[in-house]
């Protein structure tokens, strides 16, 4: 007769494995061709693992939607990615990755002599005797310093600054509106972060380039000189920029362009505006750009800095991820994330176009973060 183990025993005997298939790692999807494909042939990193991360950007709930993706490497695609509808002659907005783009034209008209960067820039109404106005500096309006009343993303939104400006009673002549602004800080003494203050700087290059007041001789001036310059020494056929209805280039928000132009436009502050060995800007204003202004350590001139935030910001919000990429990294952010990350120590340059709402961003920076962390610093 045989004995039956008791049932005590055989579940103490499985128990190992059964302990053994629950802490399994757990075995990942295989990946897709469409993920495998968006990697180049010599990516500069680990070509499975490029594609999962590319992938995730794509595919993982909570981040919002990713409708295009450009990893560059040294100068050359690494991994390119669109979501259904777009491709690479899509032209995506800019939101505010243009003040990045306007910080670069009052940069050449600086090195042309036609601007001073610690003068009071030529905007009529500041000039008249008593105005306070008149102490901003150039520099202080590229820092986010003006001290002017601009209150970015007011609650309700229809009183902020932007909305005002771009759709309500501002929207015919952005610039008068947001130079009448009166000061509520003694210039250069606060940062405020303010797209009706990129406004100002595209019309102090209009005021530089053109001295008509006609809207379209001020409309042809800038998109000339930023065609001339620019757009097309970097190659960048698919820019087309805003103007309002006085002329002015829309400066802070509305820049059209192709994920591959935006990537170019990255990759050229990477080298120091310096493009196949043509110096488009001074190495030295790029510096400007990327270093800490007094008044804000993430903030350059119009450009994010991937720096630590000061005492007074805290580190809850910071808009990039300085605890996983080099403090060297630069950026050009939109709204509703948009993004041009640049890395000069990773050689890397990368663009992700699409719309996340600002809990989505927090989690889909992270993804950002996971791709860069592929690539290292140099």
């Amino acid at each position: 007769m045989r004995l039956r183990p008791a049932p005590l025993i055989v579940c103490l005997a499985s128990l190992p494995v059964l302990l053994s298939c629950s802490d399994a790692t757990p075995v990942p999807e295989p990946l897709t061709e469409e993920a495998l494909a968006a990697v180049t042939e010599n990516p500069g990193a680990p070509t499975e693992q490029l594609a999962r991360r590319v992938d995730d950007l794509f595919v993982k709930e909570g981040l919002g939607e990713t409708r295009a993706l450009i990893v560059m490497h040294g100068g050359e695609i690494a991994a390119e990615r669109y979501a259904p509808g777009y491709d690479e002659h899509t032209r995506f907005v800019s939101w505010s990755m243009a003040k990045t783009v306007t910080a670069v034209m009052i940069g050449m008209l600086v090195a042309d002599g036609r601007l001073a960067l610690d003068d009071s820039p030529p905007v009529p109404r500041w000039q008249r005797p008593g105005d306070p106005r008149g102490e901003i500096t150039l520099r202080q309006l590229l820092q986010m310093r003006s001290g002017l009343r601009h209150t970015e993303g007011g609650d309700p939104p229809y009183e902020s600054s932007e909305v005002r400006m771009l759709f309500l009673d501002g929207r015919d002549d952005m610039a008068d509106w947001a130079e009448s602004q009166p000061l509520e800080a003694e210039p250069g003494r606060e940062f405020e972060y303010s797209s009706a203050t990129s406004v100002i700087l595209a019309d102090i290059a209009a005021r530089a380039l053109s001295r008509s007041d006609d809207p379209e001789a001020r409309r042809q001036a800038v998109a000339d000189y930023l065609q001339t310059r620019l757009f097309g020494p970097l190659a960048m056929d698919s820019m087309v920029p805003e103007f309002d209805a006085s002329g002015t280039l829309i400066g802070g928000s509305l820049i059209h362009g192709s994920a591959r132009d935006w990537a170019r436009f990255g990759d050229f502050l990477r080298h120091k505006g310096s493009y196949r060995g043509v110096q488009l800007v001074p190495r030295k204003w790029i510096e400007a750009m990327t270093t800490p202004s007094p008044r804000s350590s993430h903030y350059g001139m119009q450009t994010w800095l991937n720096r630590p935030l000061d005492d007074e910001g805290g580190g809850a919000n910071h808009p990039l991820f300085p605890d996983r990429a080099p403090q060297t990294m630069f950026a050009a952010i939109g709204h509703m994330g948009q993004y041009i990350l640049v890395s000069p120590e990773q050689k890397l340059t990368v663009v992700r176009l699409g719309h996340s709402d600002a809990q989505e961003r927090k989690a889909m920076l992270q993804e950002l973060a996971d791709i860069m962390e592929l690539y290292p610093a140099t």
